[in-house]
């Protein structure tokens, strides 16, 4: 990785990862860009003067999560002491939950009554607003109501611990009337001002640090198989809340480590669970370590330690395998590999997922493992990633051709804004990627005095400036500008020549303008062949 102190950047060579020093702060300590910003203006001794409207939203934020941090302590009273709760303590005594667990997790129960909670929170002093905002009540024609109703609430914070919703298991039948989808095992809150759902994760705020200290997350599907982990001794264990994986949830726990597992109830769910982020770029990339735990007998991880099956849980952690592994065994199961046909349709189908790997070591391993697992040869397997990757269309996960060599030492001269240089245009470039990284760069190197280095930051573009700041902090000798000129020029000079022998190709030879056209190529020619000699 390299330091530039001097534009405040960094950038890793080996993962591509890279930014300013706010996202540093962000992805080395688990924090949102506000918090990066504190934490640097305490460091730097610089106060900080917040805009209003940005108050008045951080106003509205912090009267929500206090909403919802009553709520907890409502929905946890209830539990332990409401009648009505009783058979959600029956269900909590079945599943082996004592009183200290209860405890430690903040379980709660949400009333019968269609007003419960917003009157016990309005009687302390929570105000409508605060309510909407947090998720815990709707407004209808007789005023609000409760959203959560006869369920087992599970608290769910944010990566700071602020508590931001609940997911709710229904334990007691409602009346049909119900709005709250009496039909459905759990329901989670709505989207909010405050509850995010593709970027949150249930329990990450407690598992964040043993994450981080033992570099792998363990991603299961519920609640309560969460609370059973933690159980079993795996403190690295999160869930979703209610929605498939998806990249944001990637990106959260990629803040603590790129080992990622995930372990589903049983080899077909694990399967479909793990088959689910077919739109995903994340499990694709070998910054993201993403491996597949399948539970034995189809049981979950609730499930394994209430029967006292802890070690199998953890073993079965323990050797996860990698999730393209799985994936391609998986197909490959599908077929009958006694005969050429299931041999040839099962090569088929494991090719068709190792189109999306783009690092050459890695599919190149890959592919002698499907060659053993079908019982190919390996150069049998190349041509049908081949022949699969050639009807394969375009896209994010096709593999990118090398930067143009000379083009990118243009561009890393030209970021240090040299005060002879001459003019430059998006046409010198005929890699596209630089030409679109020169011209996202172009208004500032206008503006910026001759011989100051150009600020790459006001690129919006994250692709292109992550190219840009791959190019600032390349440690290698930068050429003379002298020479990228000379480049330049013979560039521009091959381009119109061509253009020239095109248009005599098209002209009679005896006419006035063939003869012109021919004293041009030649002049051309001579220019060019002069500035191979300097």
């Amino acid at each position: 990785m390299s330091v530039d102190r001097v534009r405040g950047l960094y950038h890793c060579f080996g993962c591509g990862e890279g930014g300013d020093v706010f996202s540093f702060v962000q992805k080395t300590q688990g924090v949102d860009f506000p918090d990066a910003l504190e934490m640097l203006a305490r460091k730097a001794g610089i106060t900080l003067v917040r805009d209003p409207d940005a108050a008045r939203k951080r106003g509205r934020r912090e009267a929500a999560v206090e909403a919802i941090r009553q709520a907890v302590d409502v929905y946890h009273t209830r539990l332990k002491k409401s009648g009505e709760a009783g058979q959600a303590r029956a269900y909590l005594r079945g599943r082996g939950y004592d009183v200290d667990l209860i405890d430690e997790w903040k379980m709660g129960f949400a009333g019968l009554d269609w007003d419960t909670l917003t009157k016990a929170l309005k009687a302390a002093g929570v105000d409508d607003r605060a309510l909407l905002d947090g998720g815990l009540a709707r407004r209808g024609r007789q005023g609000l109501y409760d959203v959560f109703r006869g369920r087992l609430m599970f608290p769910i914070h944010d990566v700071r611990g602020d508590p931001i919703g609940f997911g709710g298991r229904l334990v007691v039948d409602v009346d049909r009337d119900s709005t709250n989808n009496p039909d459905a095992k759990y329901v989670n809150s709505a989207e909010s001002i405050v509850y995010h759902k593709a970027n949150v994760l249930f329990a990450l705020n407690r598992a964040r640090t043993a994450i981080a200290a033992e570099g792998k997350a363990v991603i299961v599907e519920g609640y309560t198989d969460v609370i059973a982990m933690h159980q079993a001794g795996i403190n690295t264990a999160v869930a979703t809340c209610g929605t498939a994986l998806g990249d944001g949830h990637f990106d959260l726990l990629r803040r603590f480590s790129e080992k990622v597992v995930l372990a589903f109830d049983s080899d077909e769910a694990g399967a479909k669970a793990a088959l689910r982020s077919d739109e995903l770029e994340s499990p694709f990339r070998l910054d993201l370590d993403l491996r597949v735990a399948v539970m034995p007998d189809g049981l979950d991880p609730a499930d394994l330690v209430q029967e006292g099956r802890s070690e199998e849980l953890l073993k079965a952690v323990d050797e996860a395998r990698p999730l393209l592994e799985h994936r391609i065994e998986h197909e490959v199961a599908k077929h009958d590999l006694s005969g050429p046909e299931g041999r040839a349709r099962a090569l088929h189908a494991a090719a068709e997922q190792m189109t999306r790997v783009n690092d050459e070591i890695a599919r190149r391993e890959y592919s002698r493992f499907v060659a053993r697992l079908i019982g190919v040869d390996l150069s049998t397997v190349d041509q049908a990633i081949r022949s699969r990757r050639r009807r394969a269309p375009d896209g994010p996960n096709q593999p990118q051709r090398p930067l143009d060599r000379a083009e990118s030492e243009l561009l890393r001269v030209i970021l240090t804004n040299p005060p002879d240089m001459g003019e430059i245009s998006p046409a010198d470039f005929h890699d596209e990627r630089l030409g679109a990284a020169f011209a996202a760069i172009s208004g500032e190197l206008a503006t910026t005095v001759p011989g100051t280095p150009v600020n790459i930051s006001t690129v919006s573009d994250p692709g292109l400036q992550g190219l840009l700041r791959s190019l600032v902090l390349d440690s290698r000798p930068l050429p003379r500008w002298s020479e990228m000129q000379r480049r330049v020029r013979g560039r521009r000079l091959d381009t119109e020549i061509a253009d020239i022998e095109g248009q005599l190709g098209s002209l009679g030879i005896e006419t006035e303008h063939h003869s012109e056209t021919l004293r041009r190529l030649i002049a051309l020619q001579r220019e060019k062949r002069s500035l191979g000699e300097t």
